[in-house]
């Protein structure tokens, strides 16, 4: 990439039909590790009109029978029904006119119990054919992490300024303040690099979902004013700053009633606007033992650990796993040349300051909680402050720099 660049990134809301799947999945994850912080999660939903279907395997420990080898069907510990309906009422499609309402949706349950063939994996057990006693990682594959000096929460400016959007979006709409406002929404900004560091904000671009009654202007005039200017840095929107609000002119019809969602259709959303790379796997609806999500908040949390030391303006991090093996294939590190000191002496102090087996990641990140359903909406990344969002913690900056040599 050239050192002079335009970069956009895109931001849904609460209530895109993506995320009203991912919403729902994390949830049902959540009411499992509360009864049971050893469950086996993987939980995916669709969801189109007024239906809402779950699948997927589902295992808590706790409650399975030893002697008969059996366990209790999902449904008769956790009234997945409610879950549903509640991650929908919370997410705000309780209008009257919408087709999707937390109050008449059709609820289709496809929830059956882990692969025992999965589980010996995962397991911290010998079984024939596994090469070692440990917990091994729940598939195999590559996650990335990444980190970056441009913003606060050191994360890319193009992603963190189209999630703000959308955050103040939510908070305006479920204030009350804007009683037009209807859940479905989406943004993207667009960022000027200038010797590869962000210097303006070119175009802002907000699609939201609002009554038929609304017009476009009020509309337009209200996203400008009353969310664009308010929450986006005055030093970075000019005179030729574009805004484009509900371009089509209309968007009366959204949500799961005018277009199909599905979990985990937005990993560019949920990790870095495209400005780091991806791995592949989603995260809404896995326990910790899918190293599709842990792996990858490890990564982050590593990778924002060496900018945050100032060993590198940038970072991205690298593993890779093989399913039932403990510990990763391979660990890469790239600072994109912003490093104080080479790649491979970052690597080595990474090395020594992390573990990256999953039992270690899960310990080391707390992972084994009812956690994630603050993580669903508006980045797994960035979210600075709250305690149980372990993986965005500094306090490993020290550490890495006196294992670097500085």
């Amino acid at each position: 990439m050239t050192s002079n660049y335009i970069f956009s990134s895109e931001s849904v809301g609460e209530g895109h039909p993506d995320k009203v799947c991912d919403t729902i999945s994390d949830a049902i994850l959540d009411a499992c590790l509360r009864i049971d912080p050893k469950s086996r999660v993987a939980c995916e939903t669709f969801a189109k009109s007024n239906l809402v279907v779950v699948g997927g395997e589902i295992t808590i420990p706790k409650l399975q029978n030893l002697k008969t080898g059996t366990t209790k069907p999902i449904d008769q510990v956790i009234n997945v029904g409610k879950v549903v309906r509640d991650a929908v009422q919370g997410i705000g499609y309780v209008n009257d006119d919408d087709v999707f309402h937390a109050d008449k949706i059709f609820i289709n349950n496809s929830l059956t119990t882990q692969s025992p063939d999965i589980s010996q994996g995962v397991d911290a057990k010998k079984a024939v054919g596994k090469k070692t006693a440990e917990q091994g990682a729940g598939d195999q594959g590559i996650m990335f992490g990444y980190a970056c000096n441009e913003t606060k929460e050191l994360m890319p400016a193009p992603i963190m300024f189209a999630h703000r959007l959308g955050r103040e979006l939510t908070r305006i709409r479920k204030s009350g303040k804007a009683p037009w406002l209807r859940p479905d929404a989406k943004s993207q900004v667009s960022v000027e690099y200038v010797d590869g560091k962000p210097v303006r904000i070119t175009n802002v671009v907000i699609s939201t979902q609002h009554a038929a009654s609304a017009k476009h202007k009020d509309i337009e005039k209200f996203c400008i004013e009353n969310v664009i200017k308010k929450v986006l840095p005055k030093s970075m929107l000019t005179s030729k700053t574009e805004y484009l609000i509900n371009p089509t002119g209309k968007f009366v019809v959204g949500g799961p009633q005018g277009d199909s969602g599905l979990t985990g259709r937005k990993i560019i959303v949920d990790t870095y606007g495209g400005m780091g790379r991806h791995g592949g796997g989603a995260f809404s609806g896995k326990d910790p033992s899918k190293v599709d999500r842990s792996a990858a908040y490890m990564a982050r949390w590593v990778a924002k650990n060496v900018v945050a030391s100032g060993l590198a303006a940038k970072c991205e991090v690298q593993f890779a796993y093989a399913i039932g093996h403990p510990k990763p294939v391979s660990v890469h590190i790239d600072t994109f040349g912003t490093g104080a000191v080479s790649d491979a002496k970052i690597l080595k102090a990474v090395l020594k300051v992390f573990s990256f087996k999953p039992a270690d990641i899960v310990s080391q990140l707390k992972l084994l909680r009812p956690i994630y359903s603050k993580t669903t909406n508006y980045g797994h990344f960035g979210k600075i402050g709250d305690k149980d969002i372990t993986w965005e913690i500094t306090n490993k900056a020290a550490e890495l720099r006196k294992a670097a040599g500085l």
